[in-house]
């Protein structure tokens, strides 16, 4: 066996066993958004996040991979484990849209979105970046995602929240706000555990190499900036909490870390450790702003997807300028303003699309009752569900 069959294996494997665990973040966020809604939405999220994975898979394979690479040839690795690698990011992009429009949306207009967003509108902003078009071209970097994958889910998180509007009860006519609790926080926390370690493979793994010493020492970096993001902004955001409620507020912890995470994405093997932990940091008390500033603007966003994804992917990319030599703010801010333009303007006229046909919301006595009855039929917590909703 030659030194380059063994690289070869070893950058295949490396890649494949990374693209197992950005899969295993499915069931992080379908954990996490289980706990963050109440107990008779929880069935509805499940499926949604289970489909929506499944989906992904398919409308890649057969439309969106071909789309955002073209014909793909590597020698350094195995064609389909780049496949793999790939579809799963998809998956996760549209995971971030289940979140902030969960509680009051119609599964099957989501599903219909889930088709024409990873088939269609991903593939094209990716064909953008990490398909060697104009954006790339243009010098914006994003090492793994920020933008491509994250900011992109909140901006059609956005889009179809815009129309689809707020849950019934959550904001009164004087302007207040009224919390709305999700119904299992252990849940949420596994969920969330569960994302810290799958984002290992989703950073570590867009390396796409680790046979030789400085794909090997660019990788360990990676794994540890990425950890020191999520260890840090978990913290900042504790800490901010704290300092305004007194109190130690879990969920936004949990968004705090994942703050973090997506902030860190953009760029994770140049910063040195004591930079990612400030990265995020600065993550972690952005998220908790931007949650409080979205609910007062009257944007519900059940879980607080389109501040984590959305604004820390946007923080993200523009530190890009700031850790990486060979960035500029200029080519930065570009990439941002197109890829959340396409994203965003495109879903939207999709959303629109399905409301004005089949309709995106659910009724107001369906929304009452919960979508665990009316779009499925299966309750998650049965022994909790008065007799009426039975």
């Amino acid at each position: 066996m030659t030194i380059e069959s063994i690289a070869y294996a070893l950058d295949t494997f490396y890649l494949l066993i990374s693209a197992a665990l950005v899969m295993w973040m499915a069931a992080g966020f379908s954990m996490l958004e289980a706990g963050l809604v109440r107990s008779k939405n929880t069935t509805e999220i499940l499926v949604k996040n289970i489909l929506l994975y499944a989906l992904a898979c398919v409308c890649y394979l057969l439309v969106g991979y071909e789309w955002m690479y073209g014909p793909v040839s590597t020698e350094s690795y195995a064609p389909a484990a780049n496949f793999f690698f790939q579809v799963v990011f998809v998956a996760t992009a549209m995971s971030i849209v289940s979140g902030a429009v969960a509680e009051r949306m119609k599964l099957t207009s989501f599903l219909l979105f889930t088709v024409v967003m990873t088939a269609v509108i991903y593939p094209i902003e990716g064909s953008w970046t990490w398909g060697g078009g104009f954006l790339s071209q243009a010098g914006f970097i994003d090492f793994a995602g920020s933008g491509i994958v994250h900011m992109a889910g909140a901006a059609a998180a956005l889009a179809g929240v815009l129309l689809l509007g707020p849950r019934r009860g959550k904001y009164g006519h004087s302007g207040r706000i009224y919390a709305i609790p999700g119904a299992n926080m252990p849940l949420a926390a596994l969920g969330t555990l569960i994302l810290w370690l799958g984002w290992f493979g989703f950073n570590g793994g867009s390396q796409l190499a680790l046979s030789s010493v400085d794909n090997a020492n660019a990788v360990a970096t990676i794994f540890v900036n990425t950890n020191m993001a999520a260890a840090a902004g978990a913290i900042a955001a504790y800490l901010l909490t704290f300092l305004i409620w007194r109190k130690a507020d879990l969920t936004m912890i949990l968004n705090g870390a994942l703050a973090g995470l997506v902030a860190i994405t953009a760029e994770p093997a140049v910063p040195t450790h004591l930079v990612a932990t400030l990265i995020g940091t600065g993550a972690g008390v952005l998220v908790v702003v931007s949650i409080i500033a979205v609910d007062r603007i009257r944007i519900d966003d059940p879980v607080g997807a389109i501040s984590v994804h959305g604004v820390c992917g946007i923080y993200g990319l523009l530190l890009v300028a700031v850790t990486h030599p060979e960035a500029t703010l200029t080519a930065q801010l570009y990439g941002i303003a197109v890829i959340f333009g396409w994203v965003f303007a495109s879903s939207f006229v999709i959303w629109w699309l399905l409301r004005v046909t089949i309709g995106i919301r659910v009724s107001a006595e369906a929304e009452y009752d919960g979508a665990d009855i009316s779009e499925c039929g299966v309750e998650a917590y049965p022994e909790f569900v008065s007799a009426k909703s039975r």
